[in-house]
Parts: structure tokens; sequence; C-alpha cells
């Protein structure tokens, strides 16, 4: 019986989540990487499409004709609807043709090759976008995780503050009891205990709902009946590199930099396919045609030729679009130097947060060993009778501030790991 009770008891306990199980189940449920991934599956696809005119053309086709031999009458003629060989006839005339056409371009001065080449760098650059996007996931879930984390730490602080202060109310109450304690006394006890009460059911509240924050990241749908873990980002590696090393190793790292240089190349390729329409187009063709009466196709030509076409002026348009692609080129490298701006200023504000919460962490922990002390001596005191009650809810007051104090810190440096992580382009 006791041994049921016992296994009993540990299935009711939540599932602990740690910080890699959230990021594997975000890589499996998150819908942001599934359409990222089916977008380059789909740029995949377009760059197959931009390819095929390059490769032979084979077209076949076929065409079955059922008329009567009737001679309609011309105007200005003298054949009648009676006259002449046939003219009144309703017999029906089997006629069938069929053709089959190889065809491949030469050369068009670039224009398909360009388009293609310009599809296959778009179809990188989204590659790079999805690269991008399960960073940007993989930094939401840690966000999240630690915010879970800080909020579950915030919740043992309410528990613990609770705890004291029952425990203060019981003592204090028999002290006035007794007659060595005022009747204020209990009525400050007795406050302090309703106030941590009260930060108790916010602190649950606001980890249920960090939880809940933290599935929606994890693109999962379903309760979040589980306790997150205590995991922590250890250091990063590149956090003690001056700032130029670690911007440098940013745009190496960064797929949005990537994504963007594809994008100029494919805009570049799409100005060298513009100018090649000033030029014509060339493809050899052969092919086979035949036809006759009923199924009879003896009457076939074989066709091998050159096929040249040139639009020799369309109205200025092959030049707006040359134009226009070569603005396109100039607005993209635009943005790749407002990106680099961008990365710099973020690599340089999360390099000074981890630096500054690394630091603040050390001071927040100093800070609630000396609150836990004050306590201490806080509660000697009111037992021998030197303290007072207000002495006493100071250093308990103290106590809780400083540890919220190093829990927010905590979150701080976890945080900027993750946003430093992310920065660097790494999931």
């Amino acid at each position: 019986m006791i041994s049921l009770l016992v296994s009993l008891a540990l299935a009711a306990e939540p599932h602990l989540l740690t910080l890699d199980e959230a990021l594997q189940t975000s890589r499996t449920h998150q819908p942001a990487l599934r359409q990222a991934t089916a977008n380059t599956r789909a740029a995949d696809a377009r760059v197959t499409q931009a390819r095929a005119p390059l490769l032979p053309q084979l077209n076949a086709s076929a065409r079955y004709n059922l008329t009567t031999a009737n001679i309609v009458p011309q105007v200005g003629t003298n054949v009648g609807a009676g006259s002449g060989t046939g003219g009144g006839s309703n017999a029906l005339v089997n006629s069938t043709s069929a053709s089959l056409t190889l065809s491949q371009l030469v050369w068009d001065f670039g224009q398909t090759l360009n388009r293609y080449q310009s599809v296959r760098a778009s179809a990188e650059a989204t590659a790079e976008d999805e690269r991008a996007t399960r960073v940007s996931v993989a930094y939401q879930v840690r966000a999240a995780f630690f915010a879970a984390r800080a909020q579950k730490e915030l919740l043992l602080v309410a528990r613990e503050t609770r705890a004291n202060q029952d425990r203060h109310f019981e003592q204090v109450q028999g002290f006035v009891e007794v007659g060595t304690r005022p009747p204020i006394d209990l009525a400050q006890a007795k406050t302090d205990r309703a106030n941590a009460r009260v930060q108790l059911i916010s602190s649950q509240n606001g980890y249920a709902s960090a939880r809940a924050a933290l599935n929606q990241a994890m693109g999962v749908e379903g309760p979040s009946d589980f306790d997150v873990s205590n995991d922590r980002l250890p250091p990063v590696e590149e956090e003690a590199l001056p700032l130029e090393d670690l911007f440098a190793a940013a745009l190496q790292g960064r797929p949005e930099l990537r994504a963007l240089d594809d994008r100029v190349r494919a805009a570049q390729q799409l100005v060298s396919a513009a100018r090649g329409a000033f030029g014509p187009s060339i493809s050899a063709v052969s092919g086979i045609t035949g036809g006759g009466r009923d199924t009879d196709l003896s009457g076939n030509v074989t066709v091998i030729g050159v096929s040249v076409s040139w639009n020799l002026f369309g109205g200025f348009a092959d030049w707006g679009r040359v134009q226009e692609a070569d603005a396109n080129v100039t607005a993209l490298l635009a943005q790749v130097d407002a990106l680099r701006q961008q990365v710099r200023l973020q690599i340089e504000q999360a390099w000074l947060q981890v630096h500054s919460a690394s630091e603040s962490l050390t001071a927040t922990e100093e800070a609630e060993g000396a609150a836990r002390e004050r306590l201490r001596l806080a509660e000697g005191r009111y037992e021998t009778g030197v303290g007072n009650i207000l002495e006493l809810a100071d250093a308990q007051l103290s106590l809780t501030n400083a540890a919220a104090q190093r829990v927010q810190a905590d979150y701080n440096l976890s945080t900027a790991r993750a946003q430093l992580l992310q920065t660097l382009g790494r999931p």
C-alpha cells in the first residue's frame, strides 16, 4: 500500500523541462520553422523551373479531323452548291496530322542563363532566411525559458518569505499573549503575513503565465503542466573577445548578412539578363511532321534549322528594365550597409549587457547574503527583547528585495548571453 502511494505521488509530479528539451521541441513543432523550411523547398523548385529553358525542349502534337466534302459557294464564282466535283457530297473525310519538334536554345546574350543564376542566388538567400529563423526561434525559446525559470525562483522567494512571516507571526503572537510585546506588534505581523500571501499568489500566477509563454515559443499547443529546470547558459566563448573581433565573428556568422549578399548577386544577375534583351535569341530546331488521309502519316517532312528572334525596338521597355534592375542593386547594397551598422550596435549592446549583468549578479549575491545575515540578527534581537517589530519587518523586506534583485540579475545575464548567441548567428 505504501509503495502504491509513493508511485502515485511520483506520477503526479510534473515533468521537469530542460533547456535542451525546449530547444529540441521547438525544432519539430514551431510553425515558423516549418514555414521557413517550406519556403526553402519552394525556392529550390523555382530554380528547377528557371533552369528548364536552358535544356532541350521536346514537343509533340497530333490532330485528327473529320470533315465533309461539301463545297461552299463563293461569291463571284460559277460554282453552285450542286455542281462541280463533290459539290453536293456529304461524304465524310478523315485526316490525321502529327509533329515532333526538338529545340535547343543556343544563345540569347545571357538572358536565360542570368535569370537562372539570379533565381539560384535567391534560393540561396531563402535558405539563409531559414537559418535566420532558426536562430531567432532559438533565442525566443531561450528567453522564454529563462523568464519562466526566473518566475519559478521568484515563486521560491515568495514561499520562503511566506514561511518566514508565518514563523514571525507565531513568535509575535506568543510574545503578545504573555505580555512581553505590545498588541501593535501582532497587528504588524498580521499585515506582513497577508502581504506575503498576496505576493505568493502573484508569483504563482506569474510562473503559470511564463510557462504558457514558453509553450507558445516552442510551438506547442497544449497544457503547460511542466516544471522548468534550473539550466543556465554557460559563458559564451566570444564574450571575452575585444569588440572588433566580436564584430568580425558576427559578420561571418549572421545568416541575414549572407542572405542579403545572395540577393545582391541575384539582382546583379537580373541586370545582366535585362541587358541581354538588346540582342537576338538563337535556337536550333529539328522536327518531323506528317499527315494524310485516315491514319496515313506517310507524307512526313523532316526539318532541321536555326531560329532567330530579335525585338529591334520595344518602346524603351528593355532600357527601363535595365534601369529598374540597376536601382534594385543599389537599394540592396544600402540594406547591406544598414544591416552591418545594426549588427555592430547589437554586438556592442549584447557585449556590454553580458559584462554588466555578470558584475550585477556578483553584487546581488553579496547583497542577498548580507540581507540574510541582517534578518538573522534582527530575529535574535527581537527574541531577546532588544529589537522591535519594525526592525524585524525591515530586515525581512530587505531580504525579499535582495533575493528578487539576485533573480533579476541572473535572468539578465542568461538573456544577455542568449542575445549574444543570436547576434553571432548561432541557433
